[in-house]
């Protein structure tokens, strides 16, 4: 039987353990190598994948030097060589190296080791972001760090240009809240919404999307005047608006769809939208059907909304994807769909019941249909 995969074994291991032990005891002699791989290692089995990244860095303080910028220094001059500089995406670097960027937010922000620590962050980031660190430093120093994720977004480097965008996204996942106005931000991402790699528009994009949660004018605003300016390429601009309003486009924002050339009343009849069956079984799948008749010219993107039944009875709603479409004046077209609802989901409890599914497009209810769940 093969062996299930495991995301945790395969970044945090014994090998990955040795490879940066061995880097520290090239540049600290008097690194206690083997005690330290043997101590980290043990209590692997228990941990988790973040608890595991908070171990590794409370072995690093035990058993490196017990003054912050001497043993920092040491974890600075045991780093590999920067990431590829020539790469265009996907340049995670590993995973072993998160742990330094939270030995240096756990030891070093505070006053008097703050330009040291911003620095040796700049130098981790290079390796592997610092993304979460950084956090840390923005909620205790914030103008200090803002001035710093500035000339980050400046930096020949492309990985701290990213953590000037990505280490301030104000909904990053699995990270702590950072306590400042996501307005502030908008300077930095002036600075990098142009930039030649993906890797770093990505991220600007992510980050205008968690802004789309808190203020959909200002991300709309904001798209329309980097467009205005002309300095990124078609392509590149096209992929950060498509990236940036996803979410604001599942909710139906009639300036979202507009920025991406589609209309909120189109031109279209929808006809014929019919489930399959009225009850389905958890472990089944919910088939629907409809067709989309076109009397102009017309873009289209269609969505349907399923709402699922809560403990408490109520409906809860989750926006998923069908397809985009280009009809052609007197077009149509049948569509299907399934949705299949399977037994011990991880990201969400079934309940029996009723439920209803809608018909999105470009943002606008179409039709809509209610069936239960058994």
């Amino acid at each position: 039987m093969k062996e299930k995969f495991s995301l945790k074994d395969a970044l945090f291991n014994s090998a990955k353990v040795e490879k940066i032990a061995s880097e520290i005891q090239a540049v600290y002699a008097d690194f206690e190598q083997k005690a330290f791989e043997a101590e980290v290692v043990s209590r692997f089995p228990e941990l988790e994948l973040k608890a595991r990244i908070d171990h590794v860095r409370d072995m690093l303080a035990r058993y490196l030097p017990d003054d912050y910028r001497e043993a920092t220094t040491i974890l600075i001059n045991a780093l590999p060589p920067e990431l590829d500089s020539g790469k265009f995406d996907n340049d995670f670097g590993d995973f072993i190296y998160a742990p330094y960027g939270a030995y240096v937010a756990a030891l070093g922000c505070n006053n008097e080791d703050l330009d040291f620590s911003l620095m040796a962050l700049r130098e981790i980031t290079k390796r592997f972001s610092v993304e979460y660190a950084i956090r840390d430093f923005i909620n205790t120093f914030p103008k200090e760090t803002l001035e710093m994720l500035k000339a980050c977004s400046l930096s020949d480097n492309y990985h701290e240009r990213r953590l000037a965008s990505e280490g301030t996204r104000p909904k990053l996942p699995w990270a702590k809240k950072i306590n400042i106005d996501y307005l502030e931000v908008i300077f930095i991402l002036d600075n990098i919404f142009y930039d030649k790699t993906r890797y770093v528009t990505r991220s600007v994009a992510n980050h205008l999307n968690d802004i789309a949660k808190i203020d959909a004018a200002l991300v709309v605003a904001t798209l329309k005047r980097w467009k205005s300016l002309d300095k990124q390429e078609t392509k590149e601009m096209d992929f950060i608006i498509k990236h940036a309003l996803r979410t604001l486009v599942k909710q139906g924002n009639e300036e979202a769809l507009a920025l991406l050339g589609y209309r909120k009343d189109p031109s279209i009849e929808v006809n014929a939208f019919a489930l399959h069956k009225l009850e389905v079984s958890i472990g089944e799948a919910l088939v629907f059907s409809f067709e989309i008749e076109s009397k102009e010219e017309e873009h289209l993107i269609v969505d349907y909304i399923m709402h699922f039944r809560t403990k408490a009875g109520s409906l809860s709603p989750k926006v998923h994807k069908i397809k985009k479409l280009l009809l052609l004046e007197g077009d149509s077209v049948k569509l299907e769909k399934k949705h299949h609802f399977k037994a011990n989901m991880t990201t969400r409890k079934l309940y029996s019941g009723e439920h209803k599914v809608e018909l999105q497009i470009n943002g606008k209810i179409y039709a809509s249909h209610t069936f239960h769940l058994i």
